[in-house]
């Protein structure tokens, strides 16, 4: 590991773009099999959310973070969670959402370890009266975070799924440290 702070490794930078190409994956995985019908209907569980809603939530979160990429011009990116669109097509048409995903995955495959080091500003709401913070980070760290929501988001997307008669791996939705104390377990250790 390398002592400079904000300095990711070679292979951490490797591991997190792998890691959110992965959940990428994942989500396009379940689109290609439900049906667009069951995109955006509304779940009677989950407060009348929609997979659409949730995938474009997930995405919106990918698209703030790699918006920190300007590897081009030597300066650092802003990333803003909170600046979003609802109702956008990508609620609704899950092939715009595969396109999306597609676009990024393909940013992602691209990105080159002083692009995952870069120091990048976070602008996020932390409270319901429009209260923000600014906040220091790298691109690493926030493609990091946005792998995990969207697991997160995964969980419920996969309730709406199942809810709706879609055959969801019992993995989707799953953080990856509970899959890999769930292997430990299986295994005896």
């Amino acid at each position: 590991m390398s002592g400079n702070q904000g300095e990711l490794p070679l292979e951490d930078g490797r591991a997190v773009a792998y890691a959110a190409t992965a959940t990428l994956e994942q989500c396009a995985s379940l689109l290609r099999v439900a049906e667009a019908t069951v995109y955006c209907a509304p779940s009677q569980i989950m407060s009348s959310a929609t997979i659409g809603q949730h995938v474009r939530h997930s995405l919106d979160h990918f698209a703030a973070a790699l918006s920190g990429i300007h590897s081009d011009c030597g300066t650092t990116g802003e990333i803003d969670y909170d600046s979003r669109e609802r109702g956008t097509a990508i609620e609704n048409e899950p092939n715009t959402a595969l396109e999306l995903i597609d676009r990024f995955i393909g940013k992602l495959e691209n990105l080159t370890p002083e692009e995952l080091c870069a120091p990048v500003t976070i602008r996020v709401m932390v409270s319901g009266d429009g209260t923000g913070a600014t906040l220091g980070s790298t691109l690493g760290r926030e493609l990091a975070f946005a792998s995990h929501h969207a697991i997160h988001h995964h969980a419920m997307i996969g309730v709406i799924a199942r809810e709706h008669g879609v055959d969801v791996s019992s993995d989707f939705g799953k953080a990856p440290s509970t899959i890999n104390y769930e292997h430990h377990i299986e295994a005896g250790c």
